[in-house]
Protein backbone atom coordinates (compact mmCIF):
# COMPACT_ATOMS: atom_id res chain seq x y z
CA UNK A 1 0.00 0.00 0.00
CA UNK A 2 2.81 2.56 0.70
CA UNK A 3 5.72 3.30 -1.52
CA UNK A 4 9.23 5.09 -1.11
CA UNK A 5 7.92 8.01 -2.30
CA UNK A 6 11.33 9.73 -1.27
CA UNK A 7 12.44 7.91 -4.34
CA UNK A 8 9.73 8.09 -6.28
CA UNK A 9 11.25 8.90 -9.32
CA UNK A 10 8.42 9.78 -12.07
CA UNK A 11 4.48 9.12 -12.74
CA UNK A 12 3.95 6.10 -15.04
CA UNK A 13 0.65 5.86 -15.26
CA UNK A 14 -2.96 5.72 -13.55
CA UNK A 15 -5.66 2.95 -12.85
CA UNK A 16 -8.00 2.72 -10.93
CA UNK A 17 -6.96 4.44 -7.77
CA UNK A 18 -3.86 3.16 -7.94
CA UNK A 19 -0.66 4.76 -9.20
CA UNK A 20 2.32 3.06 -11.04
CA UNK A 21 5.45 4.89 -10.04
CA UNK A 22 8.79 4.22 -11.13
CA UNK A 23 10.79 3.44 -7.75
CA UNK A 24 14.66 2.58 -8.29
CA UNK A 25 14.11 1.36 -11.84
CA UNK A 26 11.08 -0.24 -10.41
CA UNK A 27 7.40 -0.07 -10.96
CA UNK A 28 5.67 -0.12 -8.00
CA UNK A 29 1.62 0.15 -7.02
CA UNK A 30 0.45 2.95 -4.91
CA UNK A 31 -3.22 3.39 -3.65
CA UNK A 32 -4.10 6.98 -4.09
CA UNK A 33 -6.33 9.47 -1.88
CA UNK A 34 -10.02 9.63 -2.65
CA UNK A 35 -10.95 12.93 -4.01
CA UNK A 36 -13.39 14.84 -6.07
CA UNK A 37 -13.12 17.87 -8.21
CA UNK A 38 -14.25 21.39 -7.48
CA UNK A 39 -15.96 23.71 -9.49
CA UNK A 40 -13.01 25.73 -9.97
CA UNK A 41 -10.40 22.82 -11.67
CA UNK A 42 -9.20 21.58 -7.89
CA UNK A 43 -9.59 18.42 -5.66
CA UNK A 44 -11.30 18.03 -2.83
CA UNK A 45 -10.48 15.38 -0.39
CA UNK A 46 -12.47 14.28 2.71
CA UNK A 47 -10.24 11.50 5.42
CA UNK A 48 -12.06 9.39 7.17
CA UNK A 49 -10.14 6.86 7.93
CA UNK A 50 -7.41 6.45 10.29
CA UNK A 51 -4.13 5.41 8.81
CA UNK A 52 -0.37 4.90 9.70
CA UNK A 53 0.97 8.60 8.91
CA UNK A 54 4.31 7.03 6.66
CA UNK A 55 1.25 5.35 4.11
CA UNK A 56 -0.37 8.59 4.59
CA UNK A 57 2.38 10.45 3.59
CA UNK A 58 3.62 7.87 0.76
CA UNK A 59 -0.23 8.19 -0.54
CA UNK A 60 0.06 11.87 -0.61
CA UNK A 61 2.98 12.22 -2.75
CA UNK A 62 1.43 10.12 -5.10
CA UNK A 63 -2.11 11.60 -5.58
CA UNK A 64 -0.39 15.36 -5.62
CA UNK A 65 2.23 13.74 -8.91
CA UNK A 66 -0.89 12.77 -10.74
CA UNK A 67 -3.22 15.87 -10.09
CA UNK A 68 -0.21 17.88 -11.35
CA UNK A 69 -0.05 15.81 -14.04
CA UNK A 70 -3.84 16.45 -14.64
CA UNK A 71 -3.52 20.32 -14.38
CA UNK A 72 -5.51 20.59 -11.16
CA UNK A 73 -4.66 23.99 -9.38
CA UNK A 74 -5.88 23.66 -5.40
CA UNK A 75 -6.03 21.07 -3.27
CA UNK A 76 -8.45 20.83 -0.20
CA UNK A 77 -7.96 18.19 2.98
CA UNK A 78 -10.41 17.91 5.65
CA UNK A 79 -8.78 16.25 8.12
CA UNK A 80 -11.34 15.02 11.51
CA UNK A 81 -10.73 15.87 14.20
CA UNK A 82 -9.72 12.21 15.24
CA UNK A 83 -7.18 11.91 12.39
CA UNK A 84 -5.28 15.29 13.29
CA UNK A 85 -2.12 13.17 13.17
CA UNK A 86 -1.68 13.41 9.94
CA UNK A 87 -1.06 17.48 9.60
CA UNK A 88 1.93 17.23 9.79
CA UNK A 89 2.59 14.67 6.72
CA UNK A 90 0.55 17.21 4.45
CA UNK A 91 2.24 20.36 6.07
CA UNK A 92 5.70 18.99 4.92
CA UNK A 93 4.61 18.53 1.30
CA UNK A 94 3.68 22.33 1.65
CA UNK A 95 0.08 22.15 2.84
CA UNK A 96 -1.12 25.17 4.76
CA UNK A 97 -3.83 25.36 7.56
CA UNK A 98 -6.86 27.42 6.43
CA UNK A 99 -9.53 27.56 8.76
CA UNK A 100 -10.65 25.34 11.61
CA UNK A 101 -13.93 23.99 12.90
CA UNK A 102 -14.78 22.88 16.10
CA UNK A 103 -14.72 19.05 14.25
CA UNK A 104 -12.40 19.55 11.90
CA UNK A 105 -9.00 21.18 10.23
CA UNK A 106 -9.15 22.14 6.60
CA UNK A 107 -5.57 22.11 4.80
CA UNK A 108 -5.04 23.91 1.17
CA UNK A 109 -2.23 23.58 -1.26
CA UNK A 110 -1.32 25.37 -4.47
CA UNK A 111 0.00 22.89 -7.80
CA UNK A 112 0.85 25.92 -9.93
CA UNK A 113 3.80 27.73 -9.68
CA UNK A 114 3.08 31.33 -8.39
CA UNK A 115 0.94 33.13 -5.97
CA UNK A 116 -2.20 31.20 -5.05
CA UNK A 117 -5.67 32.87 -5.62
CA UNK A 118 -7.74 30.64 -3.39
CA UNK A 119 -10.29 32.28 -1.29
CA UNK A 120 -8.96 33.13 2.16
CA UNK A 121 -11.41 32.19 4.81
CA UNK A 122 -13.94 33.88 6.57
CA UNK A 123 -13.56 37.45 7.65
CA UNK A 124 -16.34 38.81 8.82
CA UNK A 125 -18.57 37.56 11.50
CA UNK A 126 -22.44 38.85 11.67
CA UNK A 127 -23.43 40.42 14.98
CA UNK A 128 -26.69 41.97 15.48
CA UNK A 129 -27.99 45.06 18.26
CA UNK A 130 -31.60 45.01 19.36
CA UNK A 131 -33.84 47.68 19.61
CA UNK A 132 -37.14 46.99 21.49
CA UNK A 133 -39.44 49.69 22.69
CA UNK A 134 -42.31 49.11 24.37
CA UNK A 135 -45.82 51.38 24.00
CA UNK A 136 -44.64 53.35 26.95
CA UNK A 137 -41.46 54.59 25.36
CA UNK A 138 -39.29 52.09 27.57
CA UNK A 139 -36.22 50.51 25.47
CA UNK A 140 -35.22 46.74 26.74
CA UNK A 141 -31.60 47.00 28.14
CA UNK A 142 -29.21 45.21 29.68
CA UNK A 143 -26.08 44.75 32.12
CA UNK A 144 -23.23 41.95 31.24
CA UNK A 145 -21.65 40.08 33.00
CA UNK A 146 -18.73 39.57 31.19
CA UNK A 147 -17.04 41.62 28.40
CA UNK A 148 -15.83 45.26 28.01
CA UNK A 149 -19.16 46.29 29.94
CA UNK A 150 -19.05 43.97 33.24
CA UNK A 151 -18.86 45.92 35.98
CA UNK A 152 -19.26 49.25 34.62
CA UNK A 153 -23.02 49.66 35.53
CA UNK A 154 -23.61 50.70 31.44
CA UNK A 155 -27.26 49.74 30.59
CA UNK A 156 -26.44 48.67 26.69
CA UNK A 157 -29.14 47.14 23.84
CA UNK A 158 -28.78 43.31 23.89
CA UNK A 159 -26.37 42.02 21.58
CA UNK A 160 -25.06 39.32 19.89
CA UNK A 161 -23.31 37.13 17.23
CA UNK A 162 -25.46 35.56 14.98
CA UNK A 163 -25.05 31.31 14.30
CA UNK A 164 -23.53 29.67 11.01
CA UNK A 165 -26.78 29.68 8.86
CA UNK A 166 -28.85 31.56 10.61
CA UNK A 167 -30.50 34.50 9.44
CA UNK A 168 -30.38 38.43 10.71
CA UNK A 169 -33.64 38.15 12.13
CA UNK A 170 -33.85 35.19 13.08
CA UNK A 171 -30.49 35.76 15.35
CA UNK A 172 -31.76 39.15 16.79
CA UNK A 173 -35.01 37.78 18.22
CA UNK A 174 -32.97 34.52 19.35
CA UNK A 175 -30.68 36.54 21.24
CA UNK A 176 -33.38 38.60 22.63
CA UNK A 177 -35.47 35.78 23.79
CA UNK A 178 -32.25 34.07 25.63
CA UNK A 179 -31.09 37.29 27.42
CA UNK A 180 -34.63 38.88 28.15
CA UNK A 181 -37.48 36.18 27.74
CA UNK A 182 -39.19 38.50 25.62
CA UNK A 183 -40.91 37.65 22.54
CA UNK A 184 -40.18 39.88 19.44
CA UNK A 185 -41.61 39.90 16.44
CA UNK A 186 -38.68 41.38 13.57
CA UNK A 187 -39.70 44.80 12.20
CA UNK A 188 -36.69 46.43 10.47
CA UNK A 189 -32.80 46.94 9.75
CA UNK A 190 -31.95 50.13 10.87
CA UNK A 191 -28.31 50.41 10.03
CA UNK A 192 -25.10 48.33 10.40
CA UNK A 193 -20.80 49.41 10.66
CA UNK A 194 -18.25 47.59 10.33
CA UNK A 195 -15.78 46.90 13.10
CA UNK A 196 -12.18 45.64 12.78
CA UNK A 197 -9.56 43.58 15.04
CA UNK A 198 -12.67 42.67 17.22
CA UNK A 199 -12.19 38.70 17.38
CA UNK A 200 -9.13 36.81 16.83
CA UNK A 201 -8.20 39.66 14.24
CA UNK A 202 -11.39 39.45 12.95
CA UNK A 203 -13.97 42.08 11.51
CA UNK A 204 -17.59 42.18 12.73
CA UNK A 205 -20.51 43.58 10.67
CA UNK A 206 -22.81 44.51 13.44
CA UNK A 207 -26.92 45.50 12.39
CA UNK A 208 -28.85 47.44 14.23
CA UNK A 209 -32.24 46.19 14.39
CA UNK A 210 -35.85 47.35 15.42
CA UNK A 211 -38.14 44.76 16.91
CA UNK A 212 -41.56 44.90 18.32
CA UNK A 213 -42.19 43.41 21.98
CA UNK A 214 -44.67 40.40 22.14
CA UNK A 215 -44.49 39.75 25.72
CA UNK A 216 -43.15 41.95 28.62
CA UNK A 217 -42.19 40.25 31.87
CA UNK A 218 -38.08 40.26 31.99
CA UNK A 219 -36.90 36.77 32.97
CA UNK A 220 -32.47 37.70 32.64
CA UNK A 221 -30.23 35.28 31.57
CA UNK A 222 -28.00 34.02 34.15
CA UNK A 223 -25.14 33.28 32.85
CA UNK A 224 -24.39 36.30 30.88
CA UNK A 225 -27.04 38.93 32.00
CA UNK A 226 -26.20 40.59 35.26
CA UNK A 227 -29.82 42.51 35.02
CA UNK A 228 -32.00 43.88 32.52
CA UNK A 229 -34.87 46.05 32.41
CA UNK A 230 -37.38 48.54 30.98
CA UNK A 231 -35.87 51.56 30.83
CA UNK A 232 -37.82 54.99 29.84
CA UNK A 233 -35.58 56.47 27.12
CA UNK A 234 -34.68 59.76 28.46
CA UNK A 235 -32.98 58.00 30.94
CA UNK A 236 -31.28 55.92 28.83
CA UNK A 237 -29.77 58.24 26.01
CA UNK A 238 -28.99 60.84 29.56
CA UNK A 239 -26.33 58.20 30.66
CA UNK A 240 -22.62 59.26 30.42
CA UNK A 241 -21.36 56.79 28.42
CA UNK A 242 -24.19 57.25 25.64
CA UNK A 243 -23.81 60.70 25.07
CA UNK A 244 -20.10 61.03 25.36
CA UNK A 245 -19.46 58.14 22.73
CA UNK A 246 -20.55 59.90 19.49
CA UNK A 247 -21.61 55.84 16.99
CA UNK A 248 -24.35 54.99 20.65
CA UNK A 249 -25.42 58.68 19.98
CA UNK A 250 -25.47 58.68 16.28
CA UNK A 251 -27.51 55.05 16.55
CA UNK A 252 -29.76 56.43 18.53
CA UNK A 253 -30.96 59.18 16.72
CA UNK A 254 -31.57 56.44 13.99
CA UNK A 255 -33.84 54.14 16.76
CA UNK A 256 -36.01 57.24 17.54
CA UNK A 257 -36.14 58.73 14.48
CA UNK A 258 -37.43 55.47 13.75
CA UNK A 259 -39.91 55.77 16.12
CA UNK A 260 -41.27 59.18 15.32
CA UNK A 261 -41.82 57.46 11.96
CA UNK A 262 -39.31 60.04 10.22
CA UNK A 263 -36.80 57.55 9.14
CA UNK A 264 -37.73 53.85 7.03
CA UNK A 265 -35.27 51.25 7.98
CA UNK A 266 -34.89 47.87 5.65
CA UNK A 267 -37.38 45.55 5.85
CA UNK A 268 -36.93 41.64 5.31
CA UNK A 269 -38.15 40.23 1.71
CA UNK A 270 -38.48 36.65 1.62
CA UNK A 271 -36.29 35.29 -1.22
CA UNK A 272 -36.15 31.79 -2.89
CA UNK A 273 -32.97 30.71 -4.26
CA UNK A 274 -32.37 27.54 -5.86
CA UNK A 275 -28.67 27.21 -4.18
CA UNK A 276 -30.41 27.39 -0.42
CA UNK A 277 -32.87 25.17 1.07
CA UNK A 278 -34.22 27.40 3.87
CA UNK A 279 -36.02 30.62 3.58
CA UNK A 280 -33.40 33.69 3.12
CA UNK A 281 -34.48 37.40 2.94
CA UNK A 282 -33.35 40.63 1.11
CA UNK A 283 -33.29 43.72 3.37
CA UNK A 284 -33.98 47.08 1.39
CA UNK A 285 -36.12 50.08 1.79
CA UNK A 286 -39.13 49.30 -0.22
CA UNK A 287 -40.62 52.37 0.61
CA UNK A 288 -39.54 54.51 -2.26
CA UNK A 289 -40.05 51.49 -4.95
CA UNK A 290 -42.70 52.91 -6.57
CA UNK A 291 -45.57 50.62 -7.73
CA UNK A 292 -43.77 47.90 -6.53
CA UNK A 293 -45.91 45.22 -4.41
CA UNK A 294 -43.31 44.17 -2.10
Amino acid sequence: MAVGASSMAGLVCSNSGMEHVLVENEVQQVKLLDSVNDDFGGVIVELSEAMDLKVFASMLKASIALWRSQGKRGVWIKVPIQLVNLVEAAVKEGFWFHHAEPKYLMLAFWIPEGSHTLPANASHRVSIGAFVMNKKREVLVVQEKCGIFRGTGIWKLPTGAVDEGEDIRAGAMREVKEETAIDTEFVKVLAFWQSHKSFFGKSDLIFVCMLRPLSFDIQKQETEIEDAQWMPWDDYVAQPFVENHELSKQLLDICKAKEDETYFGFSPVPIASKLQDQKSYLYLNDRDLKGSEV
